[in-house]
């Protein structure tokens, strides 16, 4: 099973894609690779077979052959698809929460468990609540007549 998703991600990049100079399609190769495909979502473009990663490849390499350079490139795929399209985006106030939303969740959960499990080990072990006096003698009287019918 390994080896054919291996093999599914080898094909991923179509050797009519490639770049003929070998420095310029291994920039394309590393800049994809760092690229978030946006149906696969964790998934690189360089690993996806979809439409979309397709052509987010093509315009790489579009670029590449253009003159730019790699941070030319990620910028403008992070101005057309935002930072969710990078697979390590950038600490900042808009992808703070990304960058924290899990830690964060798995505080709140072990919290609230911490939490719980000092209530249940502070809460009485089910013994019954104390009567009071008229309750008591109300209970004894209602046991005592059910004694004297079992009988």
């Amino acid at each position: 099973m390994l080896m054919i998703i291996v093999s599914m991600a080898a094909h991923a990049v179509d050797p009519g894609e490639m770049l003929a100079d070998p420095a310029l399609e291994a920039r394309a190769r590393a800049i994809s690779a760092e690229v978030r495909c946006v149906v696969c979502q964790n998934q690189s473009i360089d690993d996806s077979n979809a439409e979309i990663a397709h052509d987010m490849r093509r315009a790489i390499r579009e670029r590449i052959t253009q003159g730019d350079s790699d941070a030319q490139v990620v910028a403008f795929l992070r101005a057309r698809y935002g930072d969710f399209v990078l697979l390590k985006p950038p600490f900042d106030i808009r992808t703070g929460l990304m960058w924290l939303g899990a830690p964060l969740a798995l505080l709140l959960a072990a919290f609230l468990l911490w939490r719980g499990l000092r209530r249940a080990a502070t809460k009485p072990a089910g013994g019954a609540p104390d009567l009071s006096s008229e309750e008591r003698a109300r209970l004894e009287a209602l046991l005592g007549e059910d004694r004297e019918a079992r009988r």
